[in-house]
């Protein structure tokens, strides 16, 4: 299988103008210094200098920090989503088949150069945990996930499609971390092997 995402080449979407040139440039500055270096640690003087804007050109575009924070968690979830629910539905597979593809694909994001974990994750350990915003951006992005493996979870015959979907949403949160923690990307395989588990009676069904 061959990885076809990195979350530091999500691209903006397209904009006319010198603007959206200079838009772009801090998107994806914000992107890399983020993920790799965290929201709290990195100003804005270090995503203008990284993009080769001027502040006040990322006020005129964001507003604030906050606002490029929110804006850059909004593109990497949906690049994320479209990358990993896209490597789920590809090729024709039934839908036992799709929900063991998780983990191997997962594996292969975990090996990349570029993985720093999960934007989501970082953002709330990072945040404030009395405030709930970067928690609601959080749930929103995991919520389309559930979703998406619910359904497979019920094509699939699950007697509880979304308890399913939840079991499989916290073995892939913990392996994010673990693969983070470690920079082990086999940890994958482990999780993989708990998903079988939970996923043996489907394709015995199956069968």
């Amino acid at each position: 299988m061959t990885i076809t995402f990195n979350p530091h080449k999500a691209r903006s979407t397209p904009q006319e103008g010198a603007d959206a040139s200079a838009r772009e440039r801090l998107m994806d500055a914000a992107t890399r210094l983020f993920c790799q270096y965290g929201i709290t640690a990195v100003g804005v003087d270090a995503v203008v200098a990284e993009a080769g804007t001027a502040k006040a050109t990322l006020y005129k575009a964001f507003g604030s920090k906050e606002r490029l924070v929110e804006a850059v968690l909004e593109r990497e979830g949906a690049a994320w989503r479209d990358w990993f629910l896209g490597e789920l539905a590809r090729g024709e597979a039934a839908p036992v088949a799709r929900l063991k593809r998780i983990f191997p694909v997962l594996r292969q994001w975990f090996c990349d150069d570029a993985f720093f974990g999960c934007p989501f994750i970082n953002a709330v350990a990072e945040t404030d945990k009395r405030d709930d915003r970067m928690r609601q951006i959080a749930l929103a992005h995991k919520k389309v996930v559930l979703e998406t493996l619910g359904k497979l979870a019920e094509e699939a015959g699950a007697r509880d499609p979304g308890g399913l979907a939840h079991q499989l949403g916290l073995l892939i949160d913990g392996a994010i971390v673990a693969a983070m923690i470690t920079k082990d990307a086999n940890v994958a395989l482990l999780a993989g092997e708990t998903a079988d588990a939970l996923l043996r009676p489907l394709a015995a069904e199956a069968a």
